[in-house]
């Protein structure tokens, strides 16, 4: 017996020897390869991902999009719905030829131009035409592109005015794209057009979101005694390997999901955390499409000039009738635009700037609830240094997650944030503290003395938007209720913003996911009585750098656009 453990001793150490020099090969070529170009990195990454998958463990397997995430079938009229909300959002399609091409038969913005086109046959603009810039997309050959599909933005601005307005970008569907822009100031206006993600990004970023929703992997924590585990949570989790504890929100239907613990029961679940993020998502050559300074928010060149002068708007009717019936079908209109650094919001009535003693008065005697995510916790953060008498309770709440309340005794004045309910990646929330917005709203009074504030977009955006469209249904419901019982609430929707993007970023949160939600946003809620909160057009137009989280100048701006709501003149 003592020969065999001595003999089986032995092979364990050759074993744990053949271990340990197989890992100092692999660092030892990390550092090699890290020296080479991204299309060797990205055939390691895939090489790496296939080692990777076949030495773990059995365990839970990527979500199965085709289970509908665990949910009800919708009724009739939502599904119809939703398929009207999906083709409203719907993106070209990439060509067959694509899918595979190498780097250099995609859109380069290097290669790429546009070019200002003349206003009804001369070069005179006046304020109330439109600007139309044409695009033409190449490859990095230089080579003209034959179809559309490409992620563009387009901003018309003036640094010496502090002026800016959003573009609108037409798909030609042909590799040229037109750039559409109202002119709405007097002087100098430049035209900025950026290439965000080429066609055939979009073609991968759209594989990704309906083939790896776990990609950003949720975890709780559960704890009885000296018993502890945590185990993987989400929307939808594979059934046949594990016990599930299905924590099903029982008002709204909103389905959630976390593997049981061996020896803890499902009530026993303590907090909601979002795991780290899932790696090696790209396969073959599909880094390449992901290069910052090359292909991920890159502007794109002029053919000659770039300005052009506004001169005053026109006082003879037939010209102006002459100078829009070109751009009649395509006109315009955007939510605001920057002036002097101020934003000018265009229908809705006036825009007031408020300042510390105004903005006190305007909130006088005024309840504010907030639901969402860290997009409107800026709001509670920035009316809580605007407002001087405001006094943040103690909740002991985690830093950046909140619920949190702040009061103004002396002004009657009441803040309230709470995040909204899962999928929500803050590092760590109290299970009980997780709430869905529908719930929140269904469980206020309402009133003329009521605000209610609602940002919900960046979270979803590694989901499928059938997953986003069934949020906001509730949401939906929820605030017709409100609204129906106490017509004097003010409701306000904050939409999607843009953010700043990298190889990695644009994987979990690219701006296309985001416009995606975006629109499906604006088209469910259009025709209630609530205020939007054009987030995008704002971070667009403004000369900032995009941030997930807007600088204070632009929080500024929507919170004066709430207030001149909350108190118009």
């Amino acid at each position: 017996m003592d020969t065999m453990w001595r003999s089986l001793s032995r092979y364990i150490c050759i074993f744990f020897l053949l271990a340990l020099s197989g890992l100092f090969f692999l660092f030892s070529n990390i550092n090699i390869l890290e020296k080479l170009n991204c299309q060797a990195v990205s055939m390691f990454y895939q090489h790496q991902s296939n080692i990777h998958s076949a030495l773990l463990p059995e365990g839970p397997s990527p979500l199965d999009h085709n289970q509908s995430y665990c949910s009800q079938e919708p009724s009739p009229e939502e599904a119809l719905e939703e398929h009207d909300l999906l083709e409203s959002i719907a993106w070209p399609q990439p060509q067959p030829h694509s899918v595979n091409m190498s780097l250099n038969q995609t859109s380069d913005p290097a290669h790429s131009l546009f070019v200002i086109l003349p206003a009804g046959g001369r070069r005179e603009w006046h304020v109330g035409n439109q600007l139309e810039a044409l695009v033409h997309m190449h490859d990095f050959q230089g080579r003209p592109k034959s179809y559309g599909g490409d992620f563009l933005l387009a901003r018309l601005h003036s640094s010496t005015l502090g002026a800016g307005v959003a573009g609108q970008v037409l798909d030609h569907r042909n590799g040229t794209y037109s750039a559409i822009f109202p002119l709405l100031w007097q002087g100098s206006a430049q035209v900025e057009v950026t290439l965000v993600h080429p066609s055939e990004a979009i073609h991968v970023l759209r594989r990704i979101r309906e083939e790896r929703p776990d990609r950003i992997p949720f975890q709780s924590l559960f704890r009885s005694g000296k018993l502890s585990q945590t185990t993987v949570c989400n929307l939808c989790l594979p059934t046949n390997q594990e016990l599930l504890c299905n924590y099903t929100d029982p008002h709204t239907g909103e389905p959630w999901y976390c593997y049981k613990p061996k020896q803890l029961s499902c009530d026993t679940r303590i907090n909601h955390a979002r795991g780290p993020y899932v790696n090696h998502l790209l396969v073959n050559k599909e880094a390449l499409l992901f290069q910052s300074g090359v292909n991920i928010k890159v502007p794109i060149h002029p053919s000659g000039s770039d300005s052009v002068i506004v001169l005053p708007e026109k006082k003879d009717k037939a010209d102006v009738e002459r100078s829009s019936m070109k751009t009649e079908s395509t006109r315009i209109t955007p939510s605001g635009y920057y002036f002097q650094g101020s934003w000018r919001a265009l229908g809705g009535g006036v825009m007031r700037q408020f300042n510390i003693s105004s903005a006190t008065q305007c909130l006088k005697g005024k309840v504010v609830y907030m639901y969402g995510d860290s997009t409107v916790r800026q709001w509670f953060e920035y009316l809580n240094t605007l407002v001087p008498d405001l006094k943040e309770f103690n909740l002991y709440s985690p830093k950046n997650v909140g619920p949190f309340m702040a009061v103004d005794s002396t002004h009657n004045i009441l803040l309230k944030y709470r995040c909204h309910g899962p999928p929500i990646r803050f590092n760590t929330v109290i299970a009980s503290e997780m709430r869905y917005v529908a719930n929140e709203l269904d469980g206020l009074t309402g009133g003329s003395n009521t605000v209610v504030f609602i940002s919900i977009w960046s979270h979803f955006s590694t989901f499928p938007v059938q997953v986003y469209i069934r949020r906001l249904r509730h949401i939906r419901r929820a605030v017709v209720r409100l609204l129906d019982r106490a017509s004097g609430t003010l409701v306000v929707l904050r939409s999607a913003n843009l953010q700043a993007l990298d190889p990695k970023v644009s994987l979990y949160n690219s701006d296309w996911f985001s416009v995606q939600l975006d629109g499906v946003l604006r088209a469910m809620f259009k025709g209630l009585d609530v205020v939007l909160i054009d987030a995008w057009e704002m971070t667009l137009a403004h000369h900032l750098p995009h941030a997930l989280h807007p600088p204070p100048i632009i929080i500024k701006n929507m919170i004066d656009i709430i207030l001149s709501q909350v108190c118009p003149e």
